[in-house]
């Protein structure tokens, strides 16, 4: 760790100067440099405990510090009461450090925003805030620079800096026409770029804001302590004054048994579990968005360990959703003139089929000639084209309309065309499966996921392909949106699951799972926000790689809740029977804390 010096360790240091200055002096002015030496170190955690007085919280860590020295003052103990305070601020300042920088190491990790932005008007490049930028605007990204906001390129080729996003340390080459995002760095290439967000609607301020809300949600362990330390603190100053007062009444010594009871107090201070268990959350949190995963809370942390089944979307989760036209198939006119009428039906659809088609027909499209245009939820689409009725769909939505069309079996989507009521050919259109997600199922069953799912409003044939390809185990075809939101509450009663989308049509599926989690890269924005995980570069083997984050994450919190509670009834037992002095009990509670902190802390650098 990396030592600061600001007031903190300005007044520990002077405290400390005048503790070892009054040791050599005597009566009067050996208590007046005590005094001070106390006063200095304790003044800010005397206000702080006056205004929570003031805020409800009587009972914290800083009233049992407070308790205990003002007594050992009144007994005569008073380098005990200036050591206890000292050591105390000296451990609180230790554990600061150590929290201030994992934050510090995440905010480099996440660093990402661009305070200005190249602007081109015309043959002019003016730097400006980029605050100030507006969508569409054109700007210049030089070598070396920050990608200030979202964008596509429209000159330019060069290679780009992804890690601080996806995590991934290959370059990605870029040309005209590629979309690149805030926070990539510019390689070795000039290039101007065409805004599509502006800079509070940039991915790099996405994931900076949730990064900083990432603790607004707490997990049962959080709130757990939280409500642990309000209950804990009450009872164990009850308990010291007891410790004196049953004695006495016995016939015991007062001061022998005062001093146990300080002991006591110091010894029972909970700043280990205060300090460790949201720092382990919060480091956990932090070790993902290094690999290019976004953990929208400690919360989504927590939900990752409890996962027992997966959900799927198909297209653009499973496969990469980058469809092309593989065959055409006329029945009564040409090829050409169905692909026309199928691209001009498409037109107005950002369905990746739809888009798919247009990009096939590679022609001008004369919107004026496209009339009734009406999307069909998960269906199709259907509208008025060259004064034809025309409709473009699955083969579902045709045995609904009573329409007769050939039952194809080939690996793709088959999209069927009817004009004025008569069908008229068919388009195969064609997916790839992701990479990552061949050994996917396997490597999720070796960490404990046993169930997989795939929901697609795809047909069974395709569907099933998929699925058998990447062993998942179970699939569910031709669902429309509201389909699929049935079908996982009903697997979701049974089992505890994430659902992974990245379209519009999963945001709905999404926000209903137990978790979350979208495809950052291509996912829409419905779909980034309705999760709680967000994977940065639309890897799926990233999702065993954030069950492992978590998994190490709870060890750790755990092992440090079990290590600081059971330490600490060791030595309130050992205080309680005299074994333990004052000194030990602090030198207990600072260890224990930084041992926790130290541990929370390898979250950050442990070996996934």
């Amino acid at each position: 760790m990396k030592i600061k010096l600001n007031s903190d360790l300005i007044k520990i240091i002077i405290s400390a100067i005048l503790f070892v200055i009054s040791l050599f002096f005597k009566d009067n002015i050996y208590l007046i440099l005590l005094v001070c030496s106390y006063l200095v170190v304790s003044y800010e955690i005397f206000i702080d405990a006056v205004k929570k007085i003031f805020q409800g919280e009587i009972f914290d860590e800083n009233t049992l510090m407070i308790i205990a020295t003002i007594s050992a003052f009144i007994i005569g103990e008073y380098p005990e009461a200036v050591m206890v305070m000292l050591l105390f601020e000296f451990g609180e300042y230790l554990s600061d450090l150590a929290v201030d920088n994992s934050k510090e190491s995440i905010t480099k990790l996440m660093d990402l925003r661009s305070d200005y932005v190249n602007l081109k008007n015309g043959d002019e490049i003016e730097k400006v805030d980029i605050k100030k930028a507006r969508v569409g605007d054109l700007f210049l990204v030089k070598p070396g620079e920050k990608v200030p906001l979202d964008g596509v390129i429209v000159s330019g080729n060069t290679s780009l800096d992804t890690s601080s996003l996806t995590g991934e340390s290959i370059p990605k080459e870029v040309n005209v026409g590629d979309s690149v995002l805030s926070g990539f760095v510019n390689g070795s290439g000039l290039i101007t770029v065409k805004a599509t967000s502006e800079f509070s609607n940039s991915t790099a301020s996405k994931i900076i804001n949730m990064l900083e809300n990432s603790n607004e949600k707490k997990t049962k362990a959080e709130k757990f302590i939280t409500r642990f330390s309000k209950i804990y603190t009450p009872i164990v100053v009850l308990l010291a004054v007891l410790l004196v007062l049953i004695p006495m009444l016995l016939g015991g010594n007062f001061n022998e048994w005062f001093y146990k009871a300080l002991v006591f107090l110091v010894t029972a201070c909970p700043c280990a579990l205060v300090i460790s268990v949201p720092l382990g959350f919060f480091c956990g949190v932090g070790r993902a968005s290094r690999e290019g995963i976004l953990i929208k809370s400690s919360n989504g942390l927590d939900s990752l360990n409890k996962l027992e089944t997966i959900i799927f979307d198909k297209t653009g989760t499973i496969t990469e959703g980058k469809f092309e036209v593989r065959d055409i198939v006329s029945n009564g006119v040409s090829k050409e003139e169905l692909l026309k009428y199928a691209a001009y039906l498409e037109y107005y659809s950002n369905h990746p089929i739809a888009l798919s088609i247009v990009k096939a027909y590679n022609d001008k499209i004369d919107e004026s000639e496209i009339k009734d245009y009406k999307e069909l939820s998960g269906q199709g689409v259907k509208g008025i084209v060259f004064s034809k009725k025309l409709m473009i769909g699955s083969e579902n939505l045709f045995s609904k309309e009573g329409i007769i069309v050939p039952n194809v079996k080939t690996f793709g989507t088959v999209v069927y065309v009817i004009c004025d009521d008569k069908y008229i050919g068919y388009l195969v259109i064609g997916d790839k499966i992701k990479e990552s997600a061949n050994n996917l199922v396997n490597n999720l069953k070796k960490i404990g996921i046993n169930r997989t799912v795939m929901l697609s409003g795809d047909n069974k044939n395709i569907v099933r392909e998929v699925a058998n390809k990447v062993n998942i185990d179970e699939y569910y075809a031709e669902l429309l949106p509201i389909d699929k939101v049935e079908k996982l509450k009903e697997i979701k009663k049974t089992t505890f699951t994430a659902f992974v989308g990245d379209g519009i049509n999963d945001a709905p599926v999404i926000k209903e799972a137990d978790l979350g989690i979208s495809m950052g890269s291509i996912g829409s924005d419905a779909a980034i926000e309705a999760s709680d995980v967000v994977l940065m570069h639309d890897n799926l083997s990233k999702i065993v790689v954030a069950i492992k984050i978590a998994k190490v994450t709870q060890s750790i919190v755990k092992f440090n809740i079990v290590f600081a509670l059971g330490f600490k009834l060791l030595m309130l037992v050992l205080a309680t029977f005299g074994f333990a002095s004052i000194w030990m009990a602090v030198f207990a509670d600072v260890g224990v804390t930084l041992l926790a902190v130290l541990n929370s802390l390898r979250i950050m650098k442990i070996q996934i």
